[in-house]
């Protein structure tokens, strides 16, 4: 058996050598098998011959007074028999699989703490200079290798570091205020309400200007003071799973580099015009932040199908959405609030509008270079998240997930324990917030 690696009472969970294929048991033994438990368990991966990369020691988070142990598994010899036996023996047991198709009762692994991101953070489809052949700066050496530069900065960083700071280029510049003034010219009669009211907030704010690109630093902790959210620079674009995983803890993997300069009213991929005109003005407002978390907590463990949907879903919504405000059809979308020309489009009365319904929305196709010939509209973001978390319901998972926002993790609901808990926490709220009304009345 490999030698591994004991940590007595953390809850940090080291990545195994193969991280990708490797397994997690978690258990607690019987309380008349406490003493030397341990030890017994780990002579049935011997016998079956399973190599164990990491092993824990902790308190159980499900049964008051317990420990349990959480072991990583090599994906070599009889693991199967090992999961048999240990789930005779043990009062707990809750395996976490790689694979999220698996139907065999087990958790799959996602991020549980916000530092877990750096795990997957640079797993991008895409990296700096790889530009494709259509790509307006596929032929420029400079704005490649400009590329680069912005990648690695995002590949080097680990969460909790401060954002690094950029100094843009002159061209940069220019190419931004291009799209600022074009773009700002449009918002008081197409943008949503939200939108408009955060926007003079960041200006004042975070040096939102036409001269200036703000630095993602500045607005990721103005974010945070508003709703908790952050920002995270990120190299390239990430698989729909790990972006969307990312939601769950308030997070916004952002890009930091700009559109070619030979064509500033378009770009084939997010870049930070995209990011900061579009998305973080509707971060900043509570309902919209709570809408995008639902989501990403929805896509904790899900199969990927289901993944997908959810995918869909915030591409109508977060990226190409609209809604109803006073009467009137508003974009809150960032991929419209982004885009000069679509920005007019949708809202011109020739694509087709649907109301937002998730199971139907999530089965719509949609093209990624093209302006869209479907929007969906929703009647306001508390609407529009009321109808997700129906929907999420509808995702096949043994367990719940819950984010506790005093330790940016998230907690895996899978024992009558951890329920009873929670009840008497959200009692002492309910009693908080009681007393607070009958001062009220009086």
């Amino acid at each position: 058996m490999c030698e591994p690696k004991l940590v007595h009472g953390g809850n940090y969970i080291k990545e195994g050598r193969d991280s990708a294929k490797s397994t997690c048991l978690i258990f607690s033994p019987k309380e008349e098998d406490s003493v030397g438990a341990l030890a017994r368990y780990l002579k049935l991966f011997t016998e079956y011959e399973v190599n164990l990369l990491h092993i824990e020691s902790r308190s159980s988070l499900r049964q008051p007074n317990v420990y349990e142990f959480m072991v990583e598994c090599a994906p070599d010899g009889d693991l199967g028999s090992v999961i048999e036996k240990l789930r005779e023996q043990c009062s707990y047991f809750s395996i976490i699989s790689r694979n999220h198709n698996d139907n065999m009762g087990t958790v799959p692994w996602f991020p549980r703490r916000i530092r877990d991101l750096d795990k997957f953070a640079n797993q991008i489809l895409s990296y700096g200079a790889e530009l494709d052949s259509d790509h307006p700066g596929f032929t420029d050496p400079v704005y490649r290798q400009r590329r680069k530069y912005f990648a690695d900065i995002a590949y080097n960083y680990k969460h909790g570091q401060p954002i690094p700071r950029v100094k843009y280029t002159k061209e940069e510049i220019e190419t931004w205020g291009m799209v600022f003034r074009n773009l700002t010219k449009l918002y008081p009669k197409y943008a949503c309400k939200e939108h408009n009211h955060v926007f003079p907030l960041l200006i004042e704010n975070c040096g939102y200007r036409e001269d200036n690109i703000p630095q993602l630093e500045d607005i990721s902790n103005f974010l945070k003071d508003c709703t908790g959210f952050t920002l995270r620079p990120v190299a390239g674009l990430l698989s729909s799973r790990d972006f969307l995983a990312g939601l769950a803890f308030r997070v916004f993997h952002s890009t930091q580099y700009i559109r070619h300069s030979s064509k500033p009213l378009y770009t084939p991929e997010p870049d930070v015009c995209h990011e900061v005109l579009g998305h973080v003005p509707l971060f900043a407002d509570p309902s919209f932040a709570q809408f995008c978390q639902v989501v990403g907590l929805a896509s904790l463990g899900a199969p990927d199908e289901y993944v997908e949907k959810l995918a869909t879903c915030f591409w109508f919504t977060v990226e190409y959405g609209l809604c109803r405000q006073n009467g009137e059809l508003k974009a809150y979308g960032a991929g419209l609030l982004s885009s000069f020309g679509e920005l007019e489009y949708c809202l011109s009365g020739k694509p087709e509008l649907r109301p937002f319904d998730p199971a139907k929305t999530a089965l719509q196709k949609y093209p990624i270079t093209e302006y869209q010939p479907v929007y969906f509209v929703a009647e306001d973001f508390e609407d529009a998240k009321q109808k997700m978390i129906k929907f999420t319901e509808t995702i096949p998972k043994s367990f719940a997930v819950r984010y506790d926002s005093y330790t940016q993790s998230i907690n895996i609901i899978d024992s009558k324990n951890q329920i009873e808990s929670l009840v008497y926490n959200v009692n002492q709220e309910v009693q908080i917030l009681m007393d607070a009304l009958r001062k009220f009345k009086k």
